[in-house]
């Protein structure tokens, strides 16, 4: 079967189809991109404007065209923050619905936040032990604990790269006094989830995902994208801190020949660059490592879930008849012949 999902968020329209059979990992065989830039479109009433509206829509034609090119069996679209807050969202479905021919669903930043850290747990496996999962996109951040299936804790928070820089980072390039209120906000922000964590106990293993940690990690040295999934990527905080001032001096036009940034997200890397360094020094976390897998993969491997077949193996309930009678291993007095 092919399945594929369509993730549309703040920068992009993004469809991911894979080829899947029961207890296989959701390996990408096609992936198309269509532009959305719906940061840009957003007016300050919080709705869309109508040329956003007509952009994404126009995205999301262009990813179920070559869905159908690529003969996909099933689809799941879904929009992130960028849509799912904005004022006139059911307007925005409505108008996909009606340009492209499907209506994307909702997921509520926890979905967002458990469907993520599903995923990152089955890159990782159990012998990772309690993990923690850090995600800056576009709208939110997300923080995800849990040593289990189920995460014990998954908080989506305002404090997606796109966001900040639109509320905070308006000069391009960004004025100190803009970076320092950009800076506080985030640490406020963080303040009471970071409590609860520390409460929790350190983790075993701390990892980061998103479209935000990839360029990161990138530019401060980690192998490129086209060296694959199973490369192991790590974004030092150090390293971070030290590139932040470098990213805030030049306008987004200079960002985007830089190692790892894209033009697309040249305006909010030093947004999420804030974020990010905040929340991990806060944490008191040196570096983290990037994880391949995000909430797309978690979305697959949940819909995978249901389609393996499964031998039947039945278990009893354990209940014993009145009248039997429990006998010892061995006779009394005697003892078993060693062998």
């Amino acid at each position: 079967m092919r399945l594929a999902v369509l993730d549309i968020g703040s920068n992009s329209a993004q469809l991911q189809v894979v080829d899947v059979s029961a207890g296989a990992p959701p390996l990408p065989a096609h992936a198309v991109k269509a532009p959305t830039l719906l940061a840009e479109e957003l007016l300050p009433d919080g709705t869309l404007s109508d040329t956003g509206i007509e952009r994404v829509t126009a995205a999301v034609g262009q990813a179920v065209d070559a869905a159908v090119r690529l003969g996909v069996d099933q689809l799941y679209p879904f929009v992130t923050a960028a849509v799912r807050d904005a004022v006139n969202r059911d307007e925005v479905i409505d108008h996909i619905q009606a340009g492209a021919g499907i209506r994307p669903q909702f997921l509520s930043g926890e979905q967002e936040a458990r469907l993520t850290y599903f995923a990152a747990r089955r890159w990782y496996g159990w012998s990772a032990g309690r993990l923690l999962l850090i995600d800056i996109g576009g709208g939110s951040m997300e923080l995800v604990l849990g040593r289990d299936v189920e995460p014990e804790l998954a908080v989506s928070l305002p404090l997606g790269a796109g966001r900040l820089t639109r509320e905070f980072l308006t000069a391009d390039p960004p004025t100190r006094r803009q970076l320092k209120a950009l800076r506080r906000h985030v640490r406020d922000t963080l303040s009471e989830v970071l409590d609860r964590l520390r409460w929790e106990g350190p983790p075993r293993r701390v990892v980061a995902t998103s479209k935000t940690f990839k360029q990161l990690a990138r530019l401060t040295g980690a192998s490129p994208q086209r060296k694959g999934p199973f490369v192991t990527r790590e974004l030092v905080v150090a390293d971070l801190r030290g590139w932040i001032p470098r990213l805030a001096r030049v306008p987004a036009a200079e960002r985007a020949g830089l190692p790892g940034i894209s033009k697309p997200r040249a305006r909010q890397v030093v947004a999420g660059a804030v974020a990010a360094e905040v929340a991990l020094s806060a944490l008191d976390v040196p570096s983290v490592e990037v994880c391949p897998w995000a909430l797309r993969e978690g979305i697959l491997l949940r819909h995978l879930e249901q389609l393996g077949e499964t031998t039947p193996l039945p278990l009893q309930p354990l209940t014993r008849h009145p009248d039997a009678t429990v006998r010892p291993l061995h006779p009394a007095g005697e003892q078993p012949v060693p062998s």
